[in-house]
């Protein structure tokens, strides 16, 4: 694979800063490019940091003297990864496609629109031709979804390929580093927090869009129905989420969690951020568990656990997915990377 230069925008920020971990030292992308804001513009990224490096180890030596730049098209960089607030990400985003630029979203912005693919590489990669739709001349817009749907819908796949799924219920036990900085200063000690603002319903709405199929021309929903319920708790890093579900054909608990555990669609693509296997079954009846359990296939796989039957649906089981990896700047890294093997640069 030939190396194409990335670039991150809103890269001062939680996910900002998770981007640029993980890309220190990928083997297919070098991180020649930081953008954010005007206020960190002309710094370098320590510089523009200051004390505000909170997801753990050392800033990357390859971005630490880096000087960041505003999130204007023109920076030396075939990629970006965008970790933009969605109160500026929208027509930022949208200017960097329109100047050949391929761009991997993390912001909510675009999520939406008619002809850019909510993507999750293992579930639904034949959504990546909608991008063929889009009027941005060379460039693109691939959007990954909440950090909350991204976790759930992967064993969703495997059980709906499986056995059909028709209804899910789900409450989130969501953590802090959802909420970004701001997560740090909620009142959270001895408290849990049964509002998430907007959450609840991008968790009824994406996957339907994510699980559902592109025609070639438009995307059509899948035809099931979500409720979901969503709270923060204090965790720093991985999102909880109890689910029940309902199937559209009948099985055995053997059969259901071999359903899970089988399920890897991306395996022969040898694809760096990929897990393998995506889906890890927690053996511990008491798992799985944020503070042992998050970064389970280097952050990128989301453990199953405590599967048994339900008595009003058919089955209920805990999942278990890191936040800021897996539903955020690494799935963004992974998309990207499936991008780049089947040539849509």
């Amino acid at each position: 694979m030939k190396t194409i230069k990335v670039g991150v925008l809103g890269a001062t920020g939680m996910v900002g800063q998770r981007f640029v971990q993980l890309l220190e030292n990928h083997p297919w992308f070098k991180l020649t490019e930081l953008c954010a804001s005007e206020r960190s513009a002309g710094k370098s990224y320590e510089e523009a940091l200051g004390d505000r490096w909170k997801i753990g180890g050392t800033v990357p030596s390859c971005a630490n003297d880096a000087v960041v730049k505003k999130p204007e098209p023109g920076i030396d960089c075939d990629l970006v990864f965008s970790a933009l607030d969605s109160s500026v990400a929208g027509p930022i985003e949208e200017s960097f496609a329109k100047s050949g630029y391929v761009v991997c979203s993390n912001s909510r912005n675009h999520r939406f629109d008619p002809d850019v693919p909510l993507l999750v590489p293992e579930v639904n990669h034949g959504h990546m031709e909608a991008v063929k739709a889009q009027n941005y001349g060379d460039g693109f817009i691939a959007a990954n979804p909440n950090c909350s749907t991204t976790g759930m819908v992967i064993p969703l796949k495997a059980l709906n390929d499986a056995f059909g799924v028709s209804n899910v219920f789900v409450t989130t036990m969501q953590a802090l580093s959802g909420a970004g900085f701001n997560g740090f200063g909620l009142d959270i000690e001895d408290n849990v927090l049964p509002l998430i603002s907007g959450e609840e319903e991008k968790m009824e709405s994406e996957p339907l869009k994510i699980l559902g199929k592109f025609n070639g021309r438009s995307f059509v929903n899948a035809d099931m129905k979500f409720s979901a319920q969503c709270n923060r708790v204090n965790v720093i890093d991985g999102h909880m989420e109890a689910l029940n579900v309902k199937l559209s054909e009948k099985t055995g608990t053997e059969d259901f969690v071999s359903a899970l555990g089988n399920f890897n669609p991306l395996k022969g693509l040898n694809l760096p951020s990929a897990p393998d296997p995506p889906i890890i079954i927690a053996e511990d009846e008491d798992r799985p568990q944020p503070k042992y359990d998050r970064n389970s296939g280097n952050g990128m796989a989301v453990t199953v656990g405590r599967i048994r039957e339900c008595p009003i649906l058919d089955y209920k089981f805990l999942v278990l997915s890191h936040n800021t990896v897996r539903g955020a700047a690494g799935g963004s890294i992974l998309n990207a990377e499936f991008i780049a093997k089947k040539g849509y640069f």
